[in-house]
């Protein structure tokens, strides 16, 4: 990977996701997390958590791949908020929207959120 950004990125890490995932073992999530922390870019990486936690708040529909829960969410995010909902939706997922139990009791989104409504 060393020498191909040095080869052909002239030894600086590209800032585009494209360009990001032509580097060997990077995936698009991980282009999309270097795009969003390092340079700020309106890039949604999409990992377990994004992907549960968008499902059971509704802010997708649905969506069979990470790369349909992006495009969906990028859609409806403001361009400027993307990095930010990123991380939002990942720490939600991490420590109050756990998978096997979500800890809805002290939730603050249950008001808006489509697999509290089916649980009740």
């Amino acid at each position: 990977m060393a020498q191909m950004l040095v080869k052909d990125f002239d030894s600086i890490v590209p800032d585009k996701v494209d360009e990001l995932q032509k580097l060997p073992g990077v995936g698009r999530k991980t282009a999309n997390v270097i795009a969003s922390v390092v340079y700020d870019k309106p890039a949604m990486a999409v990992d377990t958590h994004v992907f549960r936690v968008s499902e059971r708040l509704g802010l997708t529909t649905a969506s069979k791949s990470p790369l349909q829960t992006e495009r969906e969410l990028v859609k409806y995010i403001p361009e400027e908020l993307i990095p930010k909902a990123h991380h939002w939706l990942i720490l939600h997922g991490r420590y109050v929207c756990l998978a096997r139990k979500p800890k809805c009791e002290i939730c603050g989104l249950t008001a808006f959120c489509r697999y509290f409504a089916k649980k009740l």
